[in-house]
């Protein structure tokens, strides 16, 4: 194997260079992976719009490989071996782990894949080979196992729903995790599903993978859309699937009396906004927030894809190789596109 290895670097905001870097060195408990594919997520577009880390960087996390080489202790792999991982790892043993917080863990955030998942081979640690990475069938393709781990992070959110058989669910964002959530918000039991947007491309999706009701917020008002179909009760559960903090007061007028509204998204910008805070107390309503993916949800969502609970087909629209992600970027973020999950290949 060559010491060196095509990586696509982020070196300041929308700065992507295609380039040489050095193939990462493995520890005796670590393996190396040669990338198949790596979905491009609204995280990583944030990251290289914004400068919410440290450049420069390898960005991408929902990625599948083939392992290339492993480390003398390692003996659960072999060398072939398809496999996906994620992202983080929590420490198990901290005040928030012991409450059940993981993604809160403060080693949460300090280890990762080396480098991102935008790479031609990685380097997945021992910890990370321990508790996240799992091996795949080829019963699973490309394009599916990639959304294991943002699936993951929607079984994660779910947890927080409780939804229960006959619940009404509104999601409010049709990008893929929008979208994932209302499929997996089926799956749970609710019984009526909707979900919200302003892209008749992203929400006629939705409704084809499933949802019973798609409110398209730039033509129609949501509350009395809401209103009409829940015969004026409101939605059990609000999953807010777009970074978009006004989306937050919208949430509290249309979820019913002690319902729930999960934060799914970051509102990174203009984070303020006014509520109607009455309803925490006369309704007992709860805002409850949600923040990656722990180790307990993968097996879950990977258990999912292989008996096909999920329609994945009809929700990538778009291939790329590593060489395109700048293009693939400017696509996935274009309003006039009709886009919808980009998957970026390390050869086409």
């Amino acid at each position: 194997m060559n010491d060196k290895m095509k990586a696509v670097v982020c070196y300041q905001q929308n700065d992507l260079r295609y380039e040489d870097v050095a193939v990462p060195n493995i520890g005796d408990d670590d393996v190396l992976i040669q990338m198949d594919a790596c979905g491009l997520c609204g995280t990583d577009i944030q990251k290289i719009r914004g400068n919410t880390v440290t450049k420069p960087t390898v960005l991408g996390h929902e990625v599948v490989g083939r392992i290339v080489k492993k480390g003398k202790n390692i003996a659960n792999y072999a060398l072939g071996d398809r496999v996906i991982t994620a992202i983080h790892v929590p420490c198990f043993t901290c005040h928030y782990c012991n409450k059940g917080h993981y993604t809160i863990c403060e080693q949460f955030r300090t280890n990762n894949i080396d480098p991102g998942g935008f790479a031609e081979y990685i380097r997945i640690p021992a910890l990370h080979l321990k508790h996240l990475t799992h091996k795949i069938t080829d019963d699973i393709n490309d394009d599916e196992a990639t959304l294991i781990e943002p699936i993951a992070c929607c079984l994660h959110g779910l947890k927080q729903a409780n939804i229960h058989a006959g619940d009404s669910v509104l999601v409010m964002g049709a990008g893929t995790i929008g979208i994932l959530h209302a499929q997996l918000a089926k799956i749970k039991g609710a019984s009526q599903v909707m979900i919200s947007d302003i892209s008749p491309y992203k929400l006629d999706i939705a409704l084809k993978v499933g949802c019973d009701y798609a409110i398209n917020v730039a033509q129609d008002d949501l509350v009395k859309s809401v209103s009409d179909i829940t015969h004026q009760l409101g939605v059990d559960v609000v999953i807010i699937a777009a970074g978009v903090s006004s989306l937050l007061a919208d949430a509290i007028k249309v979820v019913r009396r002690a319902g729930k509204v999960i934060v799914f998204s970051g509102f990174d910008n203009s984070p303020q906004i006014t509520l109607d805070a009455s309803r925490f107390f006369k309704d007992e309503i709860s805002i409850i927030g949600t923040y990656s993916v722990t180790p307990y949800e993968l097996p879950e969502a990977l258990d999912l894809l292989a008996k096909k609970r999920l329609n994945i087909t009809q929700m990538v629209t778009h291939h790329f190789s590593l060489a395109q992600l700048s293009q693939a970027v400017d696509l996935a973020t274009n309003p006039s596109e009709q886009v919808l999950k980009v998957i970026i290949k390390a050869h086409l």
